[in-house]
């Protein structure tokens, strides 16, 4: 069985320190999107918190990330690497 590794991490949210746990991939798949979008990790948890209407906000950044990947928008990691850069 497999260990999943959550990783809690502070963001300023509107002045105001909080903490989110998430797991790795959920971590990097945000950072894919906020560099995709050339917006601050904090920015989309921020729009995240002042959209969710219940739940915590661990789990609200959790669905967002998993209604992106369904919309069907892959992560920048997981995109090829142009021949060019990989010289």
């Amino acid at each position: 069985m497999m260990k999943s590794s959550i990783v809690k991490r502070s963001i300023v949210i509107d002045g105001h320190k909080t903490s989110v746990s998430l797991e790795d991939a959920f971590w990097t798949t945000l950072k894919d999107i906020a560099h995709a979008e050339c917006v601050a990790v904090s920015k989309i948890v921020a729009d995240i918190d002042s959209k969710r209407k219940v739940g915590n906000l661990s789990s609200a950044v959790r669905l967002f990330v998993l209604d992106r990947t369904r919309a069907g928008e892959p992560p920048i990691s997981q995109l090829p690497v142009p021949e060019f850069a990989a010289r």
